[in-house]
């Protein structure tokens, strides 16, 4: 597939895709300037770009109508997931399912409310010989009034894992770029990544015990647990959980655990950059997820002036 031209009239329409059981309509849209900048994926057929598109329902959001945290990130993997693993198998060889390691220090820029639609943008961003980098850029839409608004950025990196041996790492096709410092860029965000799942890899064991009796108002008074188990709707075709589900459960209780303390309406404001280490099998046993640390990732953020400033009471129309 030839690079796309600069110019957006002239550059060849992506198709919208759409995610496994969400409601959305498909068409064909110019690919976005960045992407018809950034690269193409050299003797294939296979867009750089893909969009999914879905409305809002109220099982989406709390009772204020705001859409959960964790719904928004489950559709920005899904996005991730499709354009990744379709690169992956764009060449003969081995079949694979690209597998979620890593999403980068995401914000919420603005709350989506029931009734909006999401249009989730992800985009092949760099490749490595073992991992490809995924922008996705999530808008909401007003059907009524026409209005659209940013809501989330977020870079997610993936890795293919072959169908055959769910241990074995297979390469990565290469991508054209259309800039050297495009491709330079990329592997510096690369080692970046690279050696900060080195460095924090070797806490992914450490297990925060409950403290007895905790001070009112404090992480610790606050904490909970969420035991889940996993079924096949929330597996890969290797039987192992998405990384979509694992950050759509995080958001929900810790979510349980912010709500409870503030006594109104929350909405998540921001999440650090989250390694995905090991995998989770389905129906081996439950899946037990507790939020003292992913409360404390939240508020240090809030506190230190570093994060978004968050509405007092987001409401929606």
């Amino acid at each position: 597939m030839a690079p796309p031209s600069s110019s957006p009239s002239m550059a060849p329409p992506t198709l919208i895709h759409s995610a496994p059981g969400l409601l959305d309509t498909c068409s064909q849209l110019p690919p976005s300037s960045a992407v018809a900048e950034t690269m193409s994926d050299p003797g294939t057929d296979t867009p750089s770009a893909i969009q999914i598109c879905r409305i809002m329902r109220p099982d989406d959001a709390n009772v204020a109508g705001n859409v959960h945290g964790g719904t928004i990130l489950k559709m920005i993997e899904e996005a991730g997931a499709i354009i990744s693993t379709r690169h992956c198998n764009s060449q003969n060889g081995e079949r694979c399912v690209a597998a979620l390691a890593r999403v980068e220090r995401t914000d919420f820029l603005s709350p989506m409310c029931i009734g909006e639609v999401a249009h989730v943008s992800a985009e092949l961003t760099y490749t490595s010989k073992h991992s490809v980098e995924v922008q996705v850029h999530v808008m909401s839409e007003n059907i009524l009034t026409g209005t659209k608004k940013m809501t989330n950025k977020a870079t997610l990196w993936y890795v293919p894992l072959s169908l055959k041996n769910v241990d074995k790492v297979l390469e990565v096709p290469p991508i054209v770029y259309s800039r050297q410092e495009l491709e330079e860029e990329g592997r510096k965000r690369y080692e970046a990544q690279k050696l900060e799942r080195m460095e924090t890899k070797w806490r992914n064991g450490d297990i925060v015990q409950p403290v007895l009796n905790p001070e009112p108002n404090t992480v610790s008074y606050s904490q909970s647990s969420l035991i889940h188990l996993v079924g096949p709707s929330d597996c890969t075709l290797h039987g192992f959980v998405h990384g979509g589900v694992t950050m759509k459960l995080m958001d929900e209780v810790a979510g349980i655990v912010a709500a409870r303390h503030c006594k109104t309406n929350i909405v998540t404001a921001s999440v650090d950059a989250i390694n995905f280490h090991d995998k989770i099998r389905k129906a081996i046993s439950p899946w037990r997820l507790r939020s003292w640390w992913t409360l404390t990732l939240w508020w240090t953020t809030h506190r230190s002036g570093t994060g978004p400033p968050v509405p007092s009471s987001p409401t929606c129309p």
